[in-house]
């Protein structure tokens, strides 16, 4: 679901297709790119926890998981319980955990169980799906901070029922979007935007980018399938109605279009929220607060393939029109070198030529291209 979750809100890429000049008629293309749980303690285990001002608040093993819910007093008897149960904790954590606890935040703590997890005969562990309740509408990151080499990466996805999610203590920037870049670019989509995106998290540290922001029962152009009732219930979103609770399935896509249309009866209340950080203890110091806003407004991160038009008409506007493509190619150029920092004679040499305007199309481009 999160694979799922991941490629519907993706940064996507448009191909646009000319079409004759000397016709007046463009075409174009869109493209895309629990196991139930069991309490067990030991009592000695619980004794001394209770010594050390912890408490155990719930206890269980779940797959290949043993995961115990603790509060503590204080930082320092916390902190003594998880070393005396195994658990490594890196320097300067007692400070840290001592600002949670002042939060009465209370820990999350998973040990793999290797013999369940062998009994599964895979090399991955499941992710962790948690509920809870709070007013307080945070991630904690100080603590993970303190093992970090280096810059942290993270994807925040969020499922809410008003409208976007901003970080509160941190400014919330949109990702650059909707400028025409090279064709080439369609082949090498990953390096350009993992290149971008370094260039703008560079330029602007201690911020938040927002990838996607739309209402999940549409989209356009979807770079995925959409998200079914049943996914997004199973992802946290309670309030959705389930298929034949009353409200009509959401449409699927027309085969052959990536555009979602909008739900007959009317859309499904599910806004979904991307952000992307990379984040280091330099740059964001504290934990990221987030808050839910009104605005419905859609955004998402796209990125427009003109292809030119290569036929060997003659008339007065296919003159102009390939005269005008040269300026069109070094403007595509000069965006891709500003948003990469590549360098723009190597953009360039990946150009078309305008020599190669007019040659006959290949005799597969008419057929794939309707």
């Amino acid at each position: 679901m999160i694979d799922h979750l991941d490629a519907y809100t993706a940064p996507r890429l448009v191909e646009y297709f000319d079409g004759n000049p000397c016709q007046l008629r463009m075409m174009a293309r869109r493209s895309m790119v629990q196991d139930s749980a069991a309490p067990s303690a030991a009592e000695s285990v619980k004794s001394r926890a209770t010594a050390l001002g912890v408490k155990i608040e719930a206890e269980y093993s779940v797959g290949e998981y043993d995961i115990q819910i603790l509060s503590a007093e204080q930082s320092d008897g916390l902190t003594t319980f998880l070393t005396e149960n195994g658990y490594t904790l890196p320097k300067g954590a007692a400070s840290t955990l001592s600002g949670y606890l002042k939060q009465g935040i209370k820990f999350f703590v998973a040990k793999v169980n290797l013999e369940a997890h062998a009994k599964r005969n895979a090399t991955y562990l499941r992710p962790l799906q948690i509920a809870f309740e709070s007013k307080m509408f945070m991630l904690p990151i100080r603590l993970g901070m303190l093992n970090a080499r280096g810059e942290q990466e993270l994807f925040v996805f969020t499922l809410t029922r008003n409208g976007q999610v901003e970080t509160e203590n941190y400014r919330t920037v949109e990702m650059p979007t909707g400028m025409d870049i090279p064709v080439h670019v369609k082949s090498e989509f990953d390096d350009f935007y993992r290149k971008m995106f370094k260039r703008q998290a560079a330029n602007e540290p201690g911020v938040a980018f927002l990838e996607y922001a739309w209402n999940i029962s549409w989209c356009d152009p979807c770079a995925a399938d959409p998200l079914s009732r049943a996914e997004l219930r199973k992802l946290g979103a309670w309030w959705v109605q389930p298929d034949g609770g009353g409200v009509r399935p959401q449409p699927r896509p027309v085969p052959g279009q990536r555009i979602m249309p909008r739900p007959p009866s009317g859309p499904v209340e599910v806004y979904v929220t991307r952000l992307h950080l990379r984040y280091s203890a330099e740059t964001h110091p504290d934990d990221f607060m987030f808050k839910e806003t009104s605005n419905k407004s859609n955004f998402q991160g796209r990125y427009v393939l003109r292809h030119a038009w290569l036929g060997k008409d003659q008339c007065e506007a296919a003159t102009n029109y390939r005269r005008q493509l040269v300026d069109r190619w070094e403007k595509e150029s000069q965006t891709l070198a500003n948003l990469t920092g590549w360098k723009i004679d190597d953009i360039r040499q990946k150009q078309p030529r305008l020599a190669d305007v007019g040659k006959p199309k290949p005799w597969w481009e008419d057929i794939w291209n309707k």
